[in-house]
């Protein structure tokens, strides 16, 4: 680009004066940005970087490469890297340079470039290759800037924009980095910029957490964890089907089918892929098959209702009055499959489950439970509120998974041995998937089998719901007083709920994350606290405390009860 100072010409990457340019034409003269490039760029990157210089580097515009199609096909490799900049970092006479057509011709100028859009030529032009600007910082600005030519400027403006929206109306969900730390659940670190050292840390207490019972930091399971991946080593290895199918994932099945009194299970890699893969192969695999689902259904279940491509019919929640209005209307010949969830996770409810199963022996229908949210926690031996009711010889087919309360990963079915056989056959989220690292499957095995003989945890959990939900109450402050251990804590508008969490954060060390749309609907944005075993009183009474400061601080609405 042209420097107003004087005559010269800058190179656009490093911001000093182009050693061609300023007149240097002698056998070897050298590029430091090129020779720098040969070091640094990935092979896969040569061709990307070359197209986007090209036009702006006299070391390259010359060059025999006119196009990225006719780089040399062998470069010398140095370790994992190549060095094709390299060879153009020191040209000889065999590339020739007029300095007088060069300096003439528009397309050097960055500016003038008709590939760099304005934010592009921005982030070229901001760097500055000295001491102040380390190689690797070099390399990590490059290679985004070498990204972003992939993406069509009309894709970036439209991506751009809808994120906008979601910032503008307090929607846009930010990740927290935390650290927990084994033994001290639910005292955790916040990392606040990961890329900063301790002064960016802060001590937290974690409330929105989905491990219920704290049993991913039983020692049970860690050991069980440890144990198998140095026996087996961390992998799967493969699909079930192909070499991904260990001792561990054998007798999780087992031991998950006999936790629900069930013929057989089947684990997934998540209890989204579970509910997605098996309400659609159920659903179409059966002839004339309807699908009746809950309107609060979870997003998983809504994906396999959709992907199973049949009738759907869609209830009112938890309004038994209006199923049964849909299963009359229905084809008296077709299959019917009834979907729905015992504990809905955002409002802590709880459907009608023996009402759902006493519709569907009417009907001739199917029942498909989804209980991620109650395995571990509920029944005799923690499978789940259909258990606790005596309910589950009357369920089809249950959906749990060993993330929440089992406080693993993975999700599964239970259910009659030839649903759960189709399901394997025929179902392409579980075919075409690697199989959840053995030593998961182990973590999993041991704190189901835990679970299903210790009531311990599962008593403090309800007694520590129960004692928050009566500190909230006395004061005043707004919370969905379900018969669940799960307590919304409503705020109502999307905006003030970050602002509030990000005060419960940074002035009282409270971890709980903002829950809006498209989780919940708008205008019932929320806190979701989990209070666990692991949350003792004095914790519980500190964070009411906390809550009531900011309720008083934004002078967020209260409760009239």
């Amino acid at each position: 680009r042209r420097n107003t100072m004087a005559s010269q010409r800058l190179c656009t990457a490093t911001n000093k004066a182009c050693t061609l340019l300023a007149g240097s034409t002698k056998q070897g003269t050298k590029c430091p940005f090129l020779s720098f490039l040969g070091s640094a760029i990935p092979a896969e990157s040569f061709s990307k970087v070359y197209t986007q210089f090209r036009d702006k580097c006299p070391f390259l515009v010359k060059s025999q490469y006119s196009r990225p199609t006719e780089l040399p096909s062998e470069k010398k490799q140095l370790g994992n890297q190549y060095s094709g900049f390299s060879s153009m970092a020191t040209q000889t006479n065999d590339i020739s340079c007029d300095l007088a057509d060069l300096a003439s011709e528009p397309s050097v100028k960055v500016d003038e470039n008709p590939r760099a859009d304005a934010a592009q030529k921005e982030d070229i032009a901001e760097i500055k290759f000295s001491e102040e600007v380390s190689q690797q910082e070099f390399a990590t600005k490059l290679a985004r800037d070498i990204q972003t030519t992939a993406l069509p400027v009309a894709a970036s403006e439209a991506l751009s924009s809808k994120l906008e929206g979601l910032k503008k109306e307090g929607k846009y969900r930010t990740f927290v980095d935390v650290e927990r730390h084994v033994g001290e659940f639910p005292k955790a670190t916040y990392h606040e910029d990961p890329t900063r050292t301790e002064a960016a840390k802060k001590s937290i207490e974690v409330w929105c957490n989905n491990d219920y019972l704290g049993m991913g930091q039983h020692p049970t399971v860690i050991d069980a964890m440890c144990d198998a991946t140095r026996s087996l080593g961390a992998g799967a290895g493969g699909t079930r089907n192909i070499s991904g199918t260990t001792i561990y994932h054998t007798k999780l099945e087992k031991e998950l089918g006999e936790v629900h009194d069930k013929e057989s299970a089947l684990v997934f890699s998540s209890g989204f892929v579970a509910n997605e893969a098996a309400i659609s192969t159920i659903a179409k695999h059966l002839p004339k098959c309807e699908i009746f689902s809950d309107a609060s259904n979870h997003a998983s279940m809504i994906e396999g209702v959709r992907n199973a491509r049949v009738p759907k019919h869609i209830w009112r929640h938890n309004d038994v009055g209006h199923l049964e209005e849909l299963l009359a209307a229905a084809d008296p010949d077709a299959n019917k499959l009834i979907v729905f969830e015992s504990v809905y996770s955002m409002d802590g409810d709880i459907a009608p489950i023996e009402e759902i199963c006493d519709l569907a022996d009417k009907y001739g229908a199917l029942t498909y439970i989804d209980e991620v949210h109650a395995v571990g926690l509920y029944g005799s031996k923690g499978g789940g509120v259909a258990q606790l009711r005596g309910l589950s010889d009357r369920i089809t087919v249950i959906s749990g998974t060993l993330g929440k309360a089992y406080g693993v990963h993975g999700g599964y079915i239970a259910g009659p041995s030839v649903i759960v056989d189709a399901v394997r056959s025929f179902a392409p989220g579980f075919i075409f998937t690697t199989s959840i690292p053995p030593s998961v499957a182990a973590g999993a095995l041991a704190s189901v089998r835990y679970l299903k003989n210790s009531n311990e945890e599962r008593d403090i959990q309800k007694e520590r719901a129960a004692s928050m939900k009566k500190l909230l109450k006395a004061r005043r402050i707004p919370f969905i007083n379900s018969e669940s251990h799960i307590i919304p804590v409503m705020i109502g508008d999307a905006k003030l709920c970050k602002k509030g969490a990000d005060l419960l954060m940074q002035k009282h060390g409270i971890y709980v994350q903002p829950i809006n749309y498209p989780t919940v609907p708008v205008g019932t944005e929320r806190y979701r606290f989990t209070p666990g075993p692991l949350h003792d009183n004095t914790m519980i009474e500190e964070a009411v405390d906390a809550l009531d400061d900011i309720w008083e601080e934004l002078g967020i609405e209260r409760s009239n009860e």
